[in-house]
């Protein structure tokens, strides 16, 4: 009875520490456009007929704003405190150092994710990849999603489809555990649309990935192979 008392205890210790990281994040992000509205109120009062055409234009303007300085405060702080969790198989519960890091980053990274695939942001996407731990290497374009970017690395040239998901977790929710393992993507790699990579998978230089293909957990792409399949198979190219 009293270790269950001591789990709630810590797991609503886990959740207050949660919700105030998110809310100063979220609202330090925030600011910028707090400033720039009171900016605007300063300089136009919104009181003869041609000031409101240009509302679209301030509104975009505010959602650039609110967008940049959401993925900058929120990078820099994953950056900065280091909240980047490492392989290996954890209990999923608050008190676990690894498990709590996973579900900061997930608190703070989800919301930013779901932006990154609404709005075109350029080289800053990959800037906030990196302040989060990814590597990503030289004219490599990840164009899908990246659920765990601390534990993926693209060398140079890749390309990754739309649609694409790089997992680097799994839940096991019955046993109560995270698994957490690096996913490897070597040079000159093409992920085609809609493929998904599993935790562990380790995929070679020149690799072709075809679209809906299924990278399984830990599974190894042989160097300058084609894949394609649930699970992912080695396709044989006839010669002509």
């Amino acid at each position: 009875m009293k270790n269950k008392e001591n789990k709630n205890d810590g797991k609503t210790r886990g959740i207050l520490k949660l919700s105030f990281i998110s809310f100063i994040v979220f609202s330090l992000g925030f600011m910028p456009l707090i400033i720039y509205g009171l900016v605007i109120l300063r300089f136009i009062s919104f009181n003869e007929i041609w000031h409101f055409f240009l509302l679209p234009f301030l509104i975009y303007i505010g959602i650039g704003i609110t967008l940049f300085y959401q993925l900058l405060i929120s990078g820099l702080f994953i950056h900065i405190f280091n909240y980047k969790y490492k392989p290996g198989l954890y209990p999923y519960i608050y008190s676990n150092k690894m498990a709590y890091k996973w579900t900061v980053v997930c608190n703070l990274y989800t919301p930013m994710r779901k932006l990154l695939e609404i709005f075109p942001v350029g080289t800053m996407k990959y800037r906030y990849y990196r302040m989060l731990g990814m590597k990503i290497g030289k004219n490599t374009l990840v164009g899908g999603t990246i659920m765990d970017p601390c534990l993926t690395e693209f060398g140079d040239n890749c390309t990754m489809g739309l649609y694409a998901v790089i997992y680097g977790h799994i839940h096991d929710y019955e046993k109560e555990t995270i698994l957490m393992d690096k996913i490897k993507i070597g040079n000159n790699v093409v992920i085609g649309a809609g493929a998904f990579i599993m935790p562990g998978a380790v995929i070679e230089d020149d690799v072709k990935i075809a679209t809906g293909a299924v990278v399984t957990k830990g599974q190894v792409l042989k160097k300058g192979k084609i894949y394609a399949g649930i699970p992912a198979k080695e396709i044989k190219v006839k010669k002509s």
